[in-house]
């Protein structure tokens, strides 16, 4: 079996060992029935990867970013009300 990666069973067996090697080695791979099932990644990995996400959809939906923008730059974001298109017919 390739180096980091693990089949059910023998993640269940040895489990103590699978935890310490995703701390201290990476990614772990286990797999069911030859086939990716789960990946066991550290508690520090994990927050790593999330951090930047996490906090980019925060910032997004954050009201208090309407106020970082230029006077006038905020109708970029608003909606163009000019267009007068007759409504979809059913």
């Amino acid at each position: 079996m390739a180096d980091g990666t693990w089949s059910v069973a023998k993640a269940k067996a040895r489990f103590s060992e699978l935890v310490e090697k995703a701390k201290t080695e990476g990614p772990q791979h286990v797999t069911r029935h030859g086939r990716d099932a789960v990946v066991v990644v550290s508690a520090a990995d994990w927050k790593q990867r999330t951090r930047s996400a996490r906090s980019f959809i925060d910032a997004l939906l954050d009201p208090s970013v309407r106020g970082a923008l230029a006077p006038g730059e905020e109708a970029v974001f608003e909606r163009d009300r000019t267009d007068k298109r007759p409504p979809l017919a059913f």
